[in-house]
């Protein structure tokens, strides 16, 4: 239906009297309905009926004598793929004249459009010799890719760029030097050297991680990736970054990073358990805890606060972490935190029954832990029972960990303890 209108419109519009006006101001109407004819013309180009839209706009040059609405009917013509009838055009405008640039460009254009790629470097050149253009720079060196001159057009390039160092031309100077003419080492210094002059850009960058990927360049990788999280803080990016640190194994530079960014505070609390940081993990377990409410942080804060204690013995240490043991136990029921619980009251003498209960409690959900079964009779050895704990902990030593040095440790212990009170009643 629209079309049918705009048909309509073009009779009524090419029956009307054509004139040309002189001597208008800047944005003043050339005829009453120039604002109307503007409008459907648009409304023609975003319906994508180019030969509409050259026809309504060819209409307003002809009655306004304003040049942007000739630039407009070329550009449709282009559109609508009419190389000839741009050409025509502006020879009839230019009678072969370098005079008006954007007419020339336009004819450029249409002749590579039709792939008269001679005749349109020719003509190129000419226009770039009057312009000093940058783009007419870049529209000679896409002539010459196209005609696979892939060092002339990187010359005509290289003279654009020195111009403004505009970052799209290098762009375009890294990947005929790494396409097209294998110089792969050149483009990437090329890129390196406007980043460090001109700063590593959203363009530069990407293109260099493109080329140190292809490369498989892991420190190129990661030198580019870094740059560009100064630039855009995104997770994706912070994520990259993470992964090389770790395939690198270079945990000292991934904490630093994600100390800085704070970008993953949970995988920072993992590196510092892993790196036995325990101070900075139960600082930040705490914060994880406050923001997130998980009773789980919590319960760790109070581990890693007692861990990394170089005094255990230190009675303010102490009450901070069974007071915080306790809130987790009484919500969340794990053996890890009951045990803990547990060791602490029994090992520091604090309430040895009470902390048995704990371990009991433990082994209620896993009975078969070594670690535990230690735990409880480390409990009965405190309350001189050794007799009662060499028979848990002998058990306890024959499941999976009861090698642990700690576990044989307090074996030993309570065996002596065991042979003494054997001894003991001998004598009596």
């Amino acid at each position: 239906m629209i079309k049918i209108f705009l048909s309509l419109f073009l009779i009524l519009l090419f029956s009307g009297c054509v004139s040309k006006t002189e001597s208008l101001k800047p944005n003043e109407k050339a005829f009453a309905q120039e604002d109307t004819y503007i409008l459907f013309a648009l409304r023609a180009q975003e319906l994508k009926d180019y030969d509409s839209a050259s026809s309504i706009f060819n209409t307003l040059y002809e009655k306004s004598a304003k040049n942007e609405y000739l630039y407009k009917s070329l550009q449709n013509d282009l559109a609508a793929n009419k190389n000839a009838d741009v050409v025509s055009k502006v020879n009839r405008e230019t009678d072969g004249k370098i005079e008006d640039f954007k007419l020339i460009r336009l004819k450029i254009v249409a002749l590579i459009g039709d792939q008269k790629y001679e005749e349109a470097r020719v003509l190129s050149i000419k226009l770039v010799e009057k312009s000093k253009d940058v783009n007419d720079y870049v529209l000679v060196s896409e002539i010459y890719v196209k005609q696979k001159k892939y060092d002339t057009a990187l010359k005509y390039l290289e003279s654009a760029y020195t111009k403004d160092y505009n970052e799209k031309i290098l762009d375009r100077m890294s990947i005929i030097l790494y396409v097209n003419l294998q110089r792969n080492k050149e483009a990437i210094a090329q890129l390196e050297t406007h980043a460090r002059m001109h700063g590593c850009s959203q363009i530069i960058c990407t293109r260099l991680i493109g080329f140190y990927s292809n490369e498989n360049n892991i420190d190129g990788l990661l030198s580019v990736y870094l740059r560009m999280y100064e630039l855009e803080k995104s997770d994706d990016i912070s994520k990259k970054i993470v992964q090389i640190y770790a395939y690198k194994k270079e945990y000292i530079k991934l904490m630093s990073f994600l100390q800085k960014s704070g970008s993953d505070d949970e995988l920072l609390f993992q590196v510092y358990i892993n790196a036995k940081k325990y101070k900075q993990a139960s600082k930040l377990a705490k914060e994880l805890y406050h923001e997130t409410g998980d009773i789980n942080y919590l319960g760790q804060s109070a581990i890693f606060e007692y861990e990394s204690h170089k005094n255990k013995a230190d009675k303010k240490m102490q009450d901070s972490v069974i007071k915080n043991l306790k809130k987790v136990v009484n919500i969340e029921k794990k053996p890890l935190y009951l045990n803990y619980l547990g060791y602490l009251l029994i090992d520091h003498s604090i309430d040895i029954k009470g902390g048995m209960g704990y371990i009991r409690e433990a082994l209620i959900i896993e009975p078969n832990s070594a670690f535990y079964l230690d735990s409880l009779a480390w409990g009965y050895y405190k309350l001189g029972k050794c007799e009662k704990a060499y028979k848990i902990i002998s058990k306890a030593k024959k499941l999976e960990g009861g090698d642990d040095p700690e576990v044989l440790k307090h074996l030993k212990t309570i065996k002596k303890c065991k042979n003494k009170k054997v001894k003991d009643k001998k004598k009596k």
